[in-house]
């Protein structure tokens, strides 16, 4: 028999795309296979078009880096667009569908989008584990109630919920809570942490002095981030903060988006002078190096989160955070930076709190590296994938293995 070192796990993406949760997925295949594990991907998409950008698989940095480690990655080939709906699934999707899953002993579904393609009929039988990253199943489409089919099936052996707030809305929305685990997200500790050097050449690179306060916005372009919330405490930021600068990085956050540009010209309106210290970066994998750059990591998001990564790596690179109240943000920044109402002068006072107390807060961020550490995340992956592969073996879950 296996041990959880010679596992094979096939994790089945809707797409790659811009966002943390396969930011986060992706690394933990990295460092599951380091322990031993046989990893592979299957994509449903090979591009995406979302958050006004273009998003081709083999241009993404999480594929990039997994396909360097040696995992492979296929994809059924399909493109997909804000909107639009899916299509059937195709007899040579299935195919390919059922070879990947016949060679693993476990299949992790990145979010409940991929189980419409996983509960399809004749597909092999295997435990699967549905990662989720979300705090609003009810916001998902149909993809809530694939979820509750595969669990009514007997195929899904467990979720991970990266937060508490993942736990208690897929709880509230009828999963069963012994299905329900929490690992929460944890990110490299010796890529994320304060460095001087790139803090000062991202703001050489931006034309921003080196004593000036930086906000930094890492986010995709999307409702649910409450971009126009942002921009209105930027710009009361900045009227108040002569020499501060606002930096925005992710999908859809450059200049070439026109409903980004027209969020910018009505808030900013004739006043280029303030406009011209906000920066768009677009998505950028340097990371490490912008938040090491910021004084401030900032999330105005109104719903959908449940314990957002950018908070985690702004952290871990010395930026204060400055939230919403929504998932586990209050949690994950208690004691360590600053909660606020969804209202723009209100944030806008925190953000140059946050600046003024950063030295202050430096000792206790520091003190709190552990508890957000890849480490330990992984480690519970790995253990919870023995348990349910070990389970179907010892005849616990009947007719999911062969």
């Amino acid at each position: 028999m296996r041990t959880r070192h010679g596992l094979r796990v096939l994790s089945v993406y809707d797409g790659f795309f811009s966002g943390g949760a396969r930011i986060v997925h992706s690394d933990v295949l990295l460092g599951l296979a380091e322990g031993g594990q046989h990893h592979r991907v299957l994509s449903v998409h090979g591009e995406v078009h979302r958050e006004a950008t273009r998003q081709r698989m083999e241009d993404d940095a999480c594929y990039r880096v997994l396909t360097g480690a040696g995992i492979t990655v296929t994809s059924l080939g399909r493109s997909a667009r804000d909107g639009g709906g899916p299509a059937p699934f195709t007899g040579p999707e299935l195919a390919d569908t059922a070879r990947a899953t016949a060679d693993a002993d476990v299949i992790l579904s990145l979010k409940e989008q991929p189980l419409r393609l996983l509960n399809q009929a004749g597909l092999p039988r295997r435990p699967v584990v549905v990662c989720l990253h979300r705090s609003d199943p009810e916001n998902q489409g149909g993809a809530l109630d694939e979820l509750k089919s595969a669990i009514a099936d007997g195929t899904v052996a467990a979720c991970v919920c990266c937060a508490e707030s993942t736990r208690d809305a897929y709880a509230a929305a009828g999963v069963p809570e012994a299905l329900l685990h929490v690992i929460p997200n944890g990110v490299d500790l010796l890529r994320f942490r304060p460095d001087p050097a790139r803090r000062l050449a991202v703001r050489s690179a931006l034309g921003v002095p080196s004593t000036a306060p930086v906000v930094v916005f890492a986010a995709r372009w999307d409702a649910m981030k409450n971009v126009p919330l942002f921009l209105r405490s930027a710009r009361s930021w900045l009227a108040r903060e002569g020499r501060g600068h606002v930096v925005m990085c992710g999908a859809g956050m450059t200049a070439a988006n026109a409903g980004l540009a027209a969020q910018l010209a009505s808030v900013f309106g004739a006043d280029r002078a303030l406009a011209s210290r906000v920066h768009l970066l677009g998505v950028r994998q340097d990371m490490e190096a912008v938040y090491a750059a910021a004084d401030v990591v900032a999330l105005t998001s109104s719903w959908g989160e449940a314990a957002p990564l950018c908070l985690v790596e702004g952290m871990m690179c010395g930026a204060v955070p400055v939230t919403t109240d929504v998932g586990d943000s209050a949690s994950i920044v208690s004691g360590l930076g600053l909660v606020t109402p969804p209202d723009p002068d209100a944030i806008a006072f925190a953000w140059s709190a946050a600046v003024a107390d950063r030295a202050a807060l430096t000792g206790a961020l520091t003190a709190s590296r552990e508890r957000f550490s890849r480490t330990r995340m992984i480690a519970a992956y790995a253990d919870l994938l023995d348990r349910v592969v070990h389970d179907v073996r010892d005849g616990l879950r009947p007719g999911l293995g062969g």
